[in-house]
C-alpha cells in the first residue's frame, strides 16, 4: 500500500494531480479541497489511497489525513463508490459531512451530486455511531476520528477477535480505566475480559 507520496507537481488539475517522485509520476484523482490545498504549491506531500477493482487501479490524493479518513469512512458504505465519496469531499469539508451525518441532515447530503435520499440515509444509518464519536468541533482536526476505545476496538478485531465481542470487552474495560490509561492498558484489559 502507497501510504504517501512527497515531490513535485507536476501537473495540476481540479480533478487530478501528478506527483513527480524522483522521475516517477503518480496521477493522482484527487478533491476539489485538495486541488485548493495544493494549487498554489509546487510541491509537497498528498496522503493516498490505491483503489482496485476489476478494471482499473486508482490513486487517490488527499492534502489532508483528515480526508483520507472521511474518504474511507464514505467508501465503507454500501453503494458508495470512490467516485462519490470524491464528489462529496469536494462538496463538503471533512468536518461538514461528518456534522451533516451525525445531525441526520439528509438535505445537505442530498445536495451533492450523487447522493440521492437513499443513500443520504444509508451513509446517516451506517456512519452516525462511527463519526458520533467525533469530534465535530472545527479547532480540533477530524484526523482525531479514532478515539482510544475505537483504536483498541480495531486492535482486537486485527487480532482475529469479532468486531462485536470487541466492543463488549473494550466497552467493559473502559468502565474501569482512567483517563490516563494507554491503549496498550487497554487492549491488554479487554483481552482479559473477552
Amino acid at each position: 500500500m502507497i501510504a504517501f507520496v512527497r515531490g513535485h507537481f507536476a501537473v495540476k488539475t481540479p480533478a487530478r494531480v501528478v506527483v513527480d517522485v524522483n522521475g516517477v509520476g503518480y496521477e493522482l484523482q484527487v478533491s476539489l479541497n485538495t486541488y485548493a490545498a495544493v494549487s498554489n504549491k509546487e510541491s509537497g506531500q498528498l496522503f493516498t489511497y490505491l483503489h482496485i477493482t476489476e478494471n482499473a487501479q486508482t490513486l487517490f490524493g488527499f492534502a489532508e489525513w483528515a480526508e483520507k479518513e472521511m474518504f474511507l469512512h464514505l467508501i465503507s458504505v454500501s453503494g458508495v463508490g470512490a467516485s462519490t465519496a470524491r464528489m462529496m469531499l469536494s462538496g463538503m469539508r471533512p468536518d461538514e459531512i461528518a456534522r451533516a451525518i451525525v445531525q441526520g441532515n439528509t438535505r445537505q447530503l442530498e445536495g451533492i451530486k450523487g447522493i440521492g435520499k437513499k443513500s443520504a440515509e444509508r451513509l446517516i444509518v451506517e456512519l452516525r455511531d462511527k463519526l458520533g464519536k467525533l469530534s465535530l468541533d472545527p479547532a480540533v482536526p477530524v484526523s482525531a476520528f479514532q478515539s482510544v476505545d475505537a483504536d483498541a476496538v480495531n486492535a482486537l478485531v486485527a487480532l482475529g477477535i469479532g468486531k462485536a465481542v470487541a466492543e463488549q470487552a473494550v466497552k467493559k474495560t473502559m468502565t474501569t480505566q482512567t483517563q490516563d490509561s494507554s491503549l496498550e492498558d487497554i487492549i491488554k484489559q479487554a483481552l482479559k475480559n473477552l
